[in-house]
């Protein structure tokens, strides 16, 4: 084991970057926690001046405009958090001989297809989300900074808003509820992927491997399905019932197929993924021991 390394995360108050807090608690790395009130990742100088003053090794960016619809309208927003805070953090690790850990999504993939996606496979966004996040993948690769940029899909958490945490009040509430059939992915346990980023660093094993990966849990099912599934694992009685993607009117087109091939993750760093429905129910217990 080498010294002990720095480790900035940054969005250290979303799904993802709550995770990484659980984890860092327990390591002998030096992990600092940032959100937008500690540290403007959009400011240049103040993102440079902090990466040096704190002797960061390696930086995990957590921090993301995710809005899907929004960002149709605030396109200045999106690009600002999406890319051009990206660079900066790529430059600034750049500058310290270090390594990004950066996290993109399975927008960036258009709609066509219906095989689970590989890093390699043309990119093709439909809307400002899926673009902003290729601009980031972008200028990490113009910078030519250390990295590990990984694509993730569908993620939810005990923390924040997500569609698990929407669909364990409305099966509550509700009688019946339509939910699309027509997109299919899978979902993510912000958890799960802390892990892999967590054992990846704490293992040391990223240097040599820089480049694109893919991670969400195993399996694949559409919205329904998952919203059929939150229902039954809570015992609520609302009937789940499947509805095509054009009865909830959107600006942005969603990817019809977005499962995401994790052979690459997995091969390269050893990791085993749970399957989605496991990490469903894990994530259940923990919201159910918080009320």
């Amino acid at each position: 084991m080498n010294s002990m390394k720095n480790i900035l995360v940054t969005g250290a108050n979303g799904q993802l970057g709550n995770e990484m807090r659980r984890l860092g608690a327990v390591s002998p790395n030096n992990y600092i926690f940032t959100d937008v009130a500690e540290l403007d990742i959009t400011d240049k100088d103040a993102v440079m001046a902090f990466t040096k003053e704190n002797s960061v090794n390696i930086i995990v960016n957590c921090a993301a405009y995710t809005n899907v619809d929004k960002a149709e309208d605030d396109e200045a927003t999106a690009t600002l958090i999406n890319a051009t805070a990206v660079k900066n953090l790529a430059e600034a690790v750049k500058a310290v001989d270090g390594t990004l850990f950066h996290i993109s999504t399975d927008y960036v993939f258009g709609a066509e297809g219906n095989t689970p996606r590989t890093e390699d496979m043309p990119t093709n966004p439909l809307g400002v989300y899926g673009r902003t996040k290729l601009m980031g993948e972008q200028a990490i690769a113009e910078v030519g900074a250390k990295a590990i940029t990984i694509r993730t899909a569908w993620l939810y958490s005990e923390f924040g808003n997500n569609f698990l945490k929407t669909m364990l009040r409305l099966t509550a509430e509700k009688e019946a509820l339509n939910v699309v059939f027509d997109q299919v992915g899978t979902p993510t346990y912000a958890g799960d992927l802390a892990l892999a980023i967590f054992s990846i660093i704490e293992g040391e094993i990223y240097e040599g491997n820089e480049g694109v990966y893919h991670f969400s849990n195993e399996g694949a099912c559409s919205w329904y399905d998952f919203a059929t599934e939150i229902g039954a694992a809570a015992g609520h009685e609302c009937r789940v019932q499947p509805c095509h993607s054009n009865e909830f009117p959107s600006k942005v087109t969603r990817p019809p197929f977005s499962v995401l091939d994790k052979t690459k993750i997995k091969t390269t760093f050893g990791i085993e993924i749970p399957h989605w429905r496991d990490s469903m129910l894990y994530c259940m217990q923990r919201l159910a021991k918080q009320q």
